[in-house]
């Protein structure tokens, strides 16, 4: 799994380049998978802006947060992206039922 850390008009520190690690990490519990991962951290005026794009296979998915603080639109960011890969997950899994029964005709 590939990460990479971007600001935009933003100097990304080390502190936050580690808590926004540790909270995308969070997807490797639910989805082995990922291939790649590149977060964006920006400023507009009073918004802080925190974008990810996560690549799955077959797919890829976008999640957006805005905050007034960096560190919260982080973790907003963080339960959006969560709870996408968890619903394509879900998608993605094969659903199989058990077959039917057959009913044996006894022979004459």
């Amino acid at each position: 799994m590939n990460l990479s850390i971007t600001g935009r008009h933003l100097e990304i520190t080390p502190a936050i380049r580690e808590y926004a690690t540790q909270k995308v990490a969070r997807i490797g519990r639910h989805f082995d998978h990922v291939t790649d991962i590149q977060v964006t951290l920006s400023v507009e005026k009073l918004q802080h802006i925190a974008e990810v794009t996560v690549r799955l296979p077959g797919k890829d998915v976008h999640c957006e947060a805005r905050d007034e603080n960096l560190y919260a639109s982080i973790d907003l960011l963080a339960d959006k992206i969560d709870r996408q890969v968890i619903k394509y997950k879900t998608k993605t899994q094969n659903h199989a039922h058990e077959p039917v029964k057959r009913q044996e005709v006894p022979a004459e």
